[in-house]
């Protein structure tokens, strides 16, 4: 059985920033350190943290007075900010760089007098933290029929920022929809999407095209994972999502001479590991990765941990 990696796959530096904090916070302010929401939908990566010292809550009312606490890299709202500031608690912002520039494009759109629209999945954490982070009144859309049903005149300056967890091919659609009602409308250039999750699902493509099968890592809650497995099926290659290897089933495997293999960004590659592994125990495999981008990105901690 040959089985061929996805190039990239797996962390993106964001999420990596985000893990590094909590674990120099940990170093050198001792447990317990808290964490608002999960610091990444990942859980695997959530329990190793936990057993370092790390404390997860959703709600800053279980954080006890003047601790440490640190905001996941999903963002939070403004209402949260002020509330960990109210009750005097040392904060580390683990915000993504690029979820933060989504942040301060939504605010100076507001300021040039534009109504925002909020292209992204409600209730997920990220756009939970964006909308509250955008003054005024921002619209949530996720399908040209939420756009069709905005209760906006076709000549409002609009301007429209997206969920960094979706691709330019995930929000095209919308993004056309919005162009054809409205006729003054800005949104952010290409290049501003966020980088780790376009190229993860462009070698999800090329996996797709080699594969019988493919095998996404990645947790059940983690947006930018389920796409992948998403894009993989659209591309009528079977694909499931698997937090690790112990969920692969190996009926799935039958008759597949080529299984692909990818992760989300929020998936460690000691996971990615494991399921070669288990793979390897099924069958005696070829291992290769496809070619790929290099991701080189590096964002920087907070100068507090630096």
């Amino acid at each position: 059985m040959q089985v061929v990696l996805a190039q990239p796959r797996g962390f993106c530096a964001g999420v990596v920033r985000a893990i590094d904090i909590v674990e120099r916070a940990l170093e050198r302010h001792g447990a317990p350190v808290y964490v608002r929401h999960e610091i990444v939908h990942n859980q695997h990566v959530v329990e190793s943290l936990r057993a370092k010292g790390a404390r997860f809550v959703e709600d800053l009312a279980e954080v006890p007075a003047g601790s440490l606490t640190i905001f996941s890299a999903h963002g939070v709202s403004q209402a949260v900010e002020r509330e960990a500031e109210a009750r005097e608690l040392r904060v580390i912002d683990a915000t993504c760089p690029l979820v933060s520039k989504v942040h301060m494009e939504g605010k100076r759109y507001v300021a040039q007098g534009r109504t925002v629209v909020l292209i992204g999945h409600a209730g997920h954490a990220e756009v939970e933290g964006t909308l509250g982070q955008i003054p005024g009144h921002t619209y949530l859309v996720s399908s040209v029929d939420d756009v069709n049903a905005l209760p906006l005149a076709p000549d409002t300056p609009i301007a429209y920022v997206t969920q960094t967890t979706l691709s330019v091919d995930d929000t095209r659609c919308v993004i056309g929809a919005l162009k054809g009602r409205f006729a003054d409308i800005v949104g952010p250039e290409t290049k501003d999407i966020c980088y780790a999750t376009q190229n993860r699902q462009a070698a999800v493509r090329d996996l797709a095209k080699v594969a019988d099968l493919i095998l996404v890592v990645g947790s059940p809650n983690s947006s930018n994972s389920n796409r992948l497995r998403e894009i993989g099926e659209e591309l009528g290659v079977p694909s499931y999502l698997v937090p690790d290897e112990h969920a692969i089933n190996p009926a799935w495997l039958a008759g597949c001479g080529v299984v692909g293999v990818t992760a989300g960004a929020s998936a460690p590659e000691v996971l990615v590991d494991g399921v070669v592994a288990a793979l390897r125990r099924l069958a005696p495999i070829d291992l290769s990765t496809l070619p790929g981008i290099v991701e080189e990105v590096q964002f920087r901690l907070p100068e507090t941990l630096a």
